[in-house]
C-alpha cells in the first residue's frame, strides 16, 4: 500500500509544493497507529475470552464445581451421621438411661438450635451460598448433638459406677414376707373404695396380716416420717435416694424414728388397723420421683420368677380393698 503524499499550493511561485512531515507529525502518526492497534487487540482478546474462555478460567470453573460436589457429598454424609446419632440417642433414652431409671434427655435440649440469627450471614457472599450454609448448619448441629450425647454417656457411666450402692437403696423386697400373709387384699390401680363405695385410684398394695406382724423396710434409706398421717393412720415414709420413696401405712407401732438410717430387711413397724382401714393390713406404696408406681414391680429380690409372675397377676386383680 502506497503512503499518501500531500501537496501545498505556493501563490508566489504559482506551483504545488510537496509537503514532507516533520518529526512531531511522524511521532503522532506512529502513536495513533499504536493506540489503534492496542484497542483492536484488546477488543479481539475480550471477544475471544467471551466466546472461548481462558485456560485459567476453565480451571477455576472446574475447581468451583469440584467444591460444590464435595459440599453435596458432605451434606449427604451429614444426613447419614444424623440418622446414626438419632439411633444412639434413642438407645440412650430408652435403654441405657432406662436401666438406671434415669430421665431421658429433654427434647428441648436435643433439638435446640446451634446459634443466634445471623450466624451464617458471612457465607451469603460465596457462590452457591444456600448449599454451603445448609451443610455448615448440619455439621454444627451434629457437633452439638455429639457434645450433648457425650455428657449423657458420662452421666450414665457415673450411674453405672454407683449401681452397687443404688441397688441397695432400690425397694426390692416385700414389706411383709409371704409366711406372715393371710392374703394380698388389693393390688395397684383403680378399685372400689370400701368406705365411700366409689371408684378410686389405689396407689399401693394391701397385705392382710395379723396385728403386730413385722413390717420390713424394702431398701436402704432414711426415715422422713414416723407419725400419724391423715387417712393413713400411723405411717412411716422412707426416702431411699435416687428418686425412690416408700410409704408404710395403718401401722400398729413404730420401730424407728424420724431421721434414722435403715437397711433393707430391717423391721421398722408392725401391721395395724389405724387410719381409714377396714381390717388389719399394711398399705404399701412405692413412689418414683414423686409419682406412685406399682409396688409389684419391685419384689424381684424376694421372689422366684414363677412367684414374681404370680404376684403380678394377684396385684392386677380386683381383690378386696381394705383402705
Amino acid at each position: 500500500m502506497k503512503r499518501k503524499v500531500y501537496y501545498r499550493y505556493n501563490p508566489q511561485t504559482l506551483t504545488y509544493e510537496r509537503i514532507y512531515p516533520g518529526m512531531k507529525d511522524k511521532v503522532i502518526t506512529v502513536f495513533r497507529h499504536l493506540i489503534s492497534g492496542i484497542v483492536v487487540g484488546i477488543g479481539a482478546l475480550i471477544a475471544f475470552v467471551y466466546f472461548f474462555g481462558t485456560p485459567w478460567g476453565e480451571a477455576q470453573k472446574k475447581e468451583n464445581q469440584l467444591i460444590l460436589t464435595q459440599y453435596e457429598v458432605l451434606s449427604r454424609r451429614a444426613d447419614e451421621m444424623s440418622k446414626v446419632l438419632r439411633d444412639i440417642q434413642q438407645r440412650d433414652d430408652n435403654l441405657y438411661r432406662a436401666i438406671f431409671h434415669a430421665d431421658p434427655i429433654p427434647t428441648s435440649i436435643r433439638t435446640s438450635g446451634v446459634g443466634a440469627p445471623g450466624r451464617y450471614d458471612y457465607l451469603t457472599e460465596l457462590s452457591s451460598p444456600e448449599l454451603i450454609i445448609q451443610t455448615t448448619k448440619k455439621i454444627d448441629y451434629i457437633s452439638k448433638q455429639i457434645y450433648i450425647q457425650s455428657n449423657s454417656f458420662d452421666e450414665v457411666l457415673g450411674m453405672a459406677k454407683n449401681q452397687k450402692d443404688r441397688l441397695k437403696h432400690i425397694p426390692s423386697i416385700q414389706p411383709v414376707p409371704d409366711k406372715f400373709l393371710k392374703q394380698i387384699a388389693s393390688g395397684y390401680g383403680t378399685r372400689i373404695d370400701p368406705i365411700y363405695g366409689t371408684a378410686r385410684f389405689h396407689a399401693g398394695m394391701d397385705f392382710a396380716s395379723n396385728i403386730g406382724t413385722p413390717v420390713y423396710v424394702t431398701g436402704d434409706g432414711v426415715v422422713t416420717l414416723a407419725d400419724w398421717k391423715q387417712g393413713y393412720g400411723k405411717c412411716i415414709i422412707v426416702d431411699h435416694g435416687y428418686g425412690y420413696e416408700t410409704l408404710y401405712a395403718h401401722l400398729n407401732d413404730y420401730k424407728v424414728r424420724y431421721g434414722q438410717k435403715v437397711t433393707r430387711g430391717e423391721q421398722i413397724g408392725e401391721v395395724g388397723n389405724t387410719g381409714k382401714s377396714t381390717g388389719p393390713h399394711l398399705h404399701y406404696e412405692v413412689h418414683v420421683r414423686g409419682v406412685p408406681d406399682n409396688p409389684a414391680k419391685y419384689y424381684f429380690m424376694d421372689l422366684s420368677p414363677e412367684e414374681y409372675d404370680k404376684m403380678l397377676q394377684i396385684a392386677a386383680n380386683h381383690g378386696q380393698v381394705m383402705d
